[in-house]
């Protein structure tokens, strides 16, 4: 009896023993048979993002490839790539987003370095005031631009004042410049973000050290400060770009009504002429430019581990 009172110690960790010499019974397992499985929880929000998102989404694919004559084709997709405005919407939208994107890491760069490098009154302002700028929608910066360089703006107002002429000489905004112009003031918070938050990690010692080899302050920034900022610079442009690609609201407010992109041709064929299909098209093209831009941003982020 006490050999296997031993055995049982080994196998099953300490166990008093129960009155009468016997052993102490193990207490029973907690019952399981009213737990809600895991994936139970995981329905309810998986049914409203089918039913707000991925029910509509299937709709715009599903009414690409149904024409006005009825009937399942591929002739809505022939129809639009074969016409020149859809060309046209394609190369202004590619170009504007590339041109806002080089604008955006060029004055994001340089802006986030005097904020953070360079020492002047309300420099934590700025840096906090960036966070604020993130929240503006973007027809509130076009209509701030339009107050300031518009037909009867700031600008030509004080021109027409100060020369006499009937009108002011600045009229870009209703050309691309304009659009342009509008992006690159909207979007730049958005690398100017990252681009901080990388500044403030930056270990000091190694500007000091530079600085006192010898090295004057465009070296610092190209051989110190610049390769720390890659990460932020790499996901920054990959999120302006993708934003530029969608952007409706600036190219919409600043009446630019020679520049057409993808947003604005889906909005033309489906509200001005009422031809679903090909704007059905033109937005699944639209949208499978932005989901492959957005995979990328995602690779290039986990790369650079931003």
């Amino acid at each position: 009896m006490v050999a296997l009172w031993r055995r049982c110690r080994v196998s099953d960790g300490p166990q008093p023993p129960a009155a009468g010499g016997g052993l102490r019974p193990a207490p029973p397992a907690a019952p399981t048979s009213g737990r809600v499985p895991p994936f139970v929880w995981a329905l309810p929000p998986v049914a409203v993002l089918g039913l707000v998102f991925l029910y509509p989404l299937a709709l715009v694919v599903q009414q690409s490839f149904s024409p006005d004559e009825g009937g399942t084709s591929l002739a809505p997709y022939s129809d639009v790539f074969a016409s020149d405005a859809f060309r046209d919407a394609l190369t202004t939208t590619v170009w504007l987003a590339v041109g806002s994107t080089v604008g955006c890491l060029v004055l994001g760069f340089t802006l986030a370095l005097i904020i953070a490098f360079v020492p002047f009154p309300g420099g934590k302002a700025v840096a906090k005031f960036i966070d604020v700028f993130l929240s503006f929608p973007s027809f509130l910066i076009t209509l701030a631009l339009l107050f300031i360089y518009g037909t009867v703006g700031m600008a030509n107002g004080v021109w027409t004042d100060v020369t006499g002429v009937a009108e002011g000489p600045f009229h870009f905004l209703t050309t691309p410049w304009g659009v342009l112009l509008a992006e690159i003031t909207y979007f730049t918070p958005f690398v100017m973000r990252p681009l901080l938050a990388a500044f403030s990690q930056l270990d000091t010692a190694q500007l000091e050290v530079a600085s006192s080899l010898g090295a004057g302050p465009a070296r610092i920034v190209r051989r110190v400060i610049l390769p720390e900022a890659l990460p932020a610079l790499a996901a920054g442009g990959s999120l302006v770009l993708v934003m530029c690609l969608n952007e409706f609201g600036i190219v919409l407010f600043t009446g630019a009504k020679g520049v057409t992109t993808l947003p604005m041709l889906v909005y033309s064929k489906a509200i001005l002429e009422s031809d679903y299909p090909a704007a059905c098209v033109v937005a699944v093209v639209n949208i499978a430019i932005s989901v492959g831009l957005y995979s990328l941003y995602r690779m290039v982020s986990r790369r650079v581990g931003a």
